[in-house]
């Protein structure tokens, strides 16, 4: 294979990608949504400079993929921090879990979402909307909503789902310092709100070393979203370079 071919593949391995190469169109995303108050002091263990934190929130976070271009359906579970960068409001992509390798390879590679493989699912049982995240054979966390108690405005619910989100960006070298590192910025575009709900929630994190979501405590919840929709996700655009100006 000459050199010009080889610069025409952006994947891994050469010639079997882990994904398909183009943007997903998501349709019939369900989302179930708990805003939950935490340890502050927490939040910034974890959230990275210069993004600043305002409210110690937490939203836990559940996604059915009805159908996705390029990966079929898969389930997502995860925690965004709500937070400013320049004076810009937004949230911090803290931890994702999914159950599909094609989608966790092309969104730590193509993006920076923080996706590792993990057993999340989204089920409606005896009149409550569950969400669920299991570790291996392990529970990790447990969420839920009364099922479509409240319609919920649609113009709130796709603001909720539209801000924009930070993610940390960091490619090692081979002398095992950084060779990428940078916080960039996405959103969500081409949105259709379906249907959008709120209710009574209820949020259980279970601690666990290699899924520690419960380091992020919940001390209150404070409200929490079922939401399905149509959606694209754009590009990721980096917007602060921490190796810049760093000795080499």
């Amino acid at each position: 294979m000459k050199t010009e071919d080889v610069r025409q593949h952006l994947t891994t391995p050469l010639t079997s990608p882990a994904y398909a190469p183009t943007i997903p169109r998501f349709t019939d995303r369900e989302y179930l949504n708990v805003v939950y108050r935490t340890d502050p002091e927490a939040l910034r263990a974890v959230v990275p400079e210069p993004l600043r934190i305002g409210e110690p929130l937490v939203r836990f976070e559940v996604m059915k993929m009805g159908d996705v271009s390029g990966y079929g359906p898969y389930t997502e579970a995860g925690q965004a921090i709500p937070v400013s960068f320049e004076g810009e409001h937004g949230e911090y992509l803290h931890a994702m879990y999914l159950d599909n390798f094609p989608a966790t390879a092309s969104g730590r590679e193509v993006s920076a979402y923080p996706k590792v493989l993990g057993s999340p699912s989204l089920t409606v049982d005896a009149g409550a909307l569950v969400g669920t995240l299991d570790h291996g054979s392990l529970r990790v966390a447990t969420a839920t909503m009364g099922y479509k108690h409240h319609e919920l405005d649609l113009r709130e619910a796709r603001a909720q789902i539209t801000v924009p989100t930070f993610m940390l960006k960091t490619i090692p070298g081979y002398d095992g310092l950084p060779r990428v590192q940078e916080l960039v910025r996405t959103r969500i575009t081409d949105v259709t709100v379906k249907e959008a709900w709120t209710g009574p929630a209820r949020l259980q994190l279970f601690q666990h070393v290699l899924a520690p979501l419960a380091d992020l405590p919940v001390l209150q919840i404070v409200s929490a979203s079922h939401i399905l929709t149509d959606l694209t996700l754009s590009g990721a655009e980096p917007v602060h370079d921490y190796l810049k100006g760093a000795a080499s």
